[in-house]
Formats: C-alpha cells, structure tokens, sequence
C-alpha cells in the first residue's frame, strides 16, 4: 500500500492522476497547506523540503518527496507510462522541462498575476511573457504530435501527467488555449481520461476542471 501526502495543487495531481492511472491502491493523506501543516515534524520526517506531494511505499520501505522523483519511482515500479530506448531520454527530457520551467515559472505567473495583481507590474510582465513563451514551446512540440514523448505520435507517459496540472490552469497564466491549438487539442485528449479527472478531484473536489 501506497501512502499519499498531497494537496489541491498541480504539482501534487501529478502523482495522484498517476496512481489513478495505474489503479493501485493507495491511501490519501491530505496536508492542508493553507493550515501550515506541511510543516509538521510528522511530515517533514517524510519530506524534510516542507512540500507535498510525498509517498511512503510500505510494500518497499521507499520514502519519496518531490513530484518528478515519485512520478519515476512509480512509473518504473510497475513497468508503465513509460518509454524505452532513446525515447526515454526525451520523456526524461520533457519531464524535466516541466520539472524545471513549465512548473516554476508557471508558479511565480500565477502567483503574480492572480493572486496579487497591480502590486509588482514588472514582475507581472516577465512571468506573463514566460508563461506565453513556455506555452508556445510546448505547441511547437506537438505538432502533429498526440503526446510529448514517444515515436511517432507519442505514448501518454509521466512527462504529459507532470505537464497537464499545469496548463489546468491556463486561465490563471492569462493563457488562452485558442491561441495554442496543439496544446488545446492535447489538454482536452488527457481532460477526458476518466483517472486524469479523478486524480485531479484528489483530496477533495475544487472546482470543476477547466475545459480549456
């Protein structure tokens, strides 16, 4: 059995869209980050950086915090969402793409544009020139291409799963998805997986997932 410490943001529906997709049982923990509680001495004993999500594996004895490690662990575990050959390395590449700019940066777009509008106009405009930026390196990727990774059209692998929760929320990035087809088409492709929508409803339903 799978423990899941997680949260209604997008880096922790990463996981729980990934079990539901995989349809192993796990048990929800939820760590209301609103409340602090991501700082518990209980939690930080599992995640010592302070966020969710985190797994503990009790049929392993395997520990994890940090999404992209989780997605990994549990991708090669069981043996799917996955890639082989040099195909691997570009799922690991757009993984980590996510990992290290579609994520953050998306992150900081929010935080400024949504959440504390009018209070950092300098800020506001780098983050919304990233996000337009990110989101259109992301449409030049799947041109002609169902899924990041893979040949051919692509296979629906971790690297979409990790990348997904984000563009949910396009609308606080100011992103119209009309202006990105490749990333529209691809969006509403994962929306309609019956796992994605309940992973994204994990621990608690917020608001209905946006239909881009």
């Amino acid at each position: 059995m799978i423990d899941l410490y997680t949260w209604t943001t997008p880096n922790g529906r990463k996981v729980s869209i990934l079990l539901e997709e995989l349809g192993v049982p796990y048990t929800l923990k939820p760590i209301d980050i609103s409340n602090d509680e991501q700082f518990a001495p209980e939690f930080l004993k599992i995640a010592p950086n302070n966020r969710i999500p985190a797994i503990v594996d009790h049929e392993t004895g395997v520990q994890l915090m940090e999404s992209g490690a989780i997605m990994l662990y549990l991708a090669q575990k069981y043996d799917r969402f996955t890639v082989e050959g040099d195909e691997y390395w570009r799922m690991m590449e757009w993984l980590m793409w996510q990992m290290g700019g579609f994520g953050p940066m998306l992150g900081q777009a929010h935080h400024f544009l949504k959440y504390n509008p009018g209070k950092a106009p300098y800020a506001e405009e780098r983050y919304a020139k990233e996000a337009r930026r990110l989101y259109k390196v992301l449409n030049t990727r799947l041109e002609g291409r169902d899924y990041v990774a893979g040949d051919g059209a692509g296979v629906y692998t971790v690297a979409d799963m990790a990348i997904w929760p984000w563009a949910a929320r396009h609308d606080y990035h100011q992103i119209d998805l009309a202006d990105y087809p490749n990333v529209r088409a691809w969006y509403r492709r994962i929306r309609e997986r019956p796992a994605v929508a309940r992973g994204y409803h994990m621990p608690k339903k917020v608001q209905d997932i946006p239909e881009g």
